[in-house]
């Protein structure tokens, strides 16, 4: 029932769905438990937001997975549990795969100066004008709060 309010018009989510029965044909319980747990996790924000699944809707979980992932292992480590922090990169390495590929630091240098320019930016006043343009063309392949830390180094 539920499948009928979502179309699937990602193929990020049709790598996901194609990833999810080849690890039941090659019976990676792993793998298959967390694909699964991703696959629901988008179908229930499409079903909230009541839009079809789209490659940003996917994107968009995934950042979301892998940041509490990078948070869980950060608290597991400092509690002292190795074991439940290499399982938890073990899932993150998972949600990593379907991530388009990752800018570096001089990628997105080099894209705040230019939308700088394109805007017209002179201070740490304008840093929304920036953070408007660059948000799009870094989301899921920089992290959020480093690219905005970028932005103010870059209007300071």
């Amino acid at each position: 029932m539920a499948d009928s309010l979502v179309k699937a018009e990602s193929p990020l989510l049709q790598e996901i769905l194609a990833d999810i029965k080849a690890a039941m044909k090659a019976h990676d319980s792993v793998t298959l438990e967390v694909l699964r747990t991703l696959h629901s996790d988008i179908k229930n924000v499409a079903i909230n937001a009541k839009k079809d699944v789209t490659d940003d809707i996917v994107l968009d979980v995934l950042a979301k997975s892998i940041k509490q992932r990078n948070e869980s292992i950060e608290m597991l480590r400092k509690g002292g549990r190795e074991e439940n922090a290499q399982e938890e990169e073990k899932t993150l390495a998972v949600y990593q795969k379907y991530l388009p590929k990752q800018l570096s630091e001089d990628e997105v240098k080099a894209l705040i100066e230019e939308i700088k320019a394109q805007v017209g930016a002179q201070g740490p006043k304008d840093m929304g004008k920036i953070m408007k343009e660059l948000t799009p063309k870094t989301k899921g392949r920089f992290d959020g709060r480093r690219v905005s830390d970028l932005v103010k180094a870059a209007l300071a």
